[in-house]
Order: C-alpha cells, then sequence, then structure tokens
C-alpha cells in the first residue's frame, strides 16, 4: 500500500472521530452517525489495502 492510501484513510478516519465527537458533544445524532460512518469507510479501505499487500507478499 501507498503511503499516500495510508495517509487519505487515516485523516478520513480522524476526521469522523472528530465529527462524532462533535456530535456527542452538541447532542447531534445525525453527525455522530456520519462520524461513525466516516470512520467505517476508512477501516473497510484500510482492510482492502491490507489485504492487497497481504497477497503482494504471498505472491513473491
Amino acid at each position: 500500500m501507498g503511503l499516500g492510501d495510508k495517509v487519505s484513510n487515516k485523516a478520513e478516519e480522524l476526521k469522523g472521530k472528530a465529527k462524532e465527537g462533535v456530535g456527542d458533544a452538541t447532542d447531534n445524532e445525525q453527525m455522530q452517525a456520519e462520524g461513525r460512518a466516516d470512520q467505517t469507510g476508512a477501516n473497510v479501505k484500510q482492510a482492502g489495502e491490507n489485504a492487497k499487500d497481504a497477497w503482494k507478499d504471498a505472491t513473491r
């Protein structure tokens, strides 16, 4: 996985955590849900990248 992908996925995860935190602080359920969705999306992308890396390592 490229460094750019790692940085992008981490940034999306952190954005989601921040959004969820603001939603918690303001009791905004929609923002909480959006934050959790952002984090989930980032984690799914990260898992896909990890699977690609594992496949590349296994086929070398």
